[in-house]
């Protein structure tokens, strides 16, 4: 599972967008007020500040999950539950060496057969994913759901946390004025986007992080998942 979320972290990293989330003083969830605004009465360039806490999100494909009744029939006839993970919901303490990101989640979930009281557990993953592609952690939790004679739907929270090493999470100073700096025309890197250049689009990958949730699921789950 963890190769098929960096396949999908990796189809969607943007360094361009990347750098509107460095540059933000907050989480991507918990809003940006100024992220990559340019300053254009002493020439052109982007003024905002860094944070070090981590985007969080629910990775493409990995926000449900279907079981069926009869193995290999994926028809409606044997559907058996499907769940959803939504309302992700995350505080973030980066005042120490290490940024804790601790988030909250529900998982709603609707069943076929409402004959008797039914508990089922659901695996979900937390990974902590570097550049859009590497994978720093991974762990494995459960959530709970519990259904009541004749009830069609139940709903459960689950929780996510993880940390992020402060230092790798911060931009060198020397990359982050290079971003940062205001540029004047006529100057000769004027019209020179900075996240054109290797050496910063580098250094922006390395310390961007990201927390991604979702369902642990197994091949087929995640293809069907993909192709519904």
């Amino acid at each position: 599972m963890a190769k098929d979320v960096s396949m999908i972290a990796r189809s969607r990293f943007n360094p361009g967008l990347a750098v509107a989330v460095l540059l933000c003083g907050t989480a991507l969830v918990a809003g940006c007020k100024s992220t990559g605004d340019l300053v254009v009465d002493e020439g052109v360039g982007i003024s905002a500040v860094r944070g070090a806490c981590p985007a969080v999100g629910i990775p493409d494909y990995t926000g449900d999950i279907t079981t069926f009744s009869v193995p290999g029939n994926t028809t409606a006839a044997a559907l058996d539950l499907t769940a959803s993970m939504t309302n992700v919901r995350t505080q973030c303490n980066d005042s120490g060496a290490k940024v804790y990101s601790a988030s909250t989640f529900d998982v709603l979930g609707r069943r076929s057969d409402v004959r008797g009281a039914r508990r089922v557990e659901l695996p979900y993953f937390v990974t902590v994913l570097r550049g859009g592609t590497a994978v720093i952690s991974k762990r494995v939790g459960t959530v709970t759901l519990d259904f009541a004679d004749g009830q069609e739907r139940a709903q459960a929270h689950g929780q996510a946390s993880a940390y992020v090493d402060r230092a790798e999470a911060t931009l060198p100073a020397e990359i982050r004025q290079r971003i940062v700096r205001k540029r004047k025309a006529g100057d000769a890197d004027a019209a020179i986007d900075p996240m054109t250049e290797p050496d910063v689009r580098a250094a922006v990958a390395r310390a961007t992080f990201e927390v991604l949730v979702g369902f642990q699921l197994n091949e087929s789950q995640l293809s069907y998942n993909a192709t519904r």
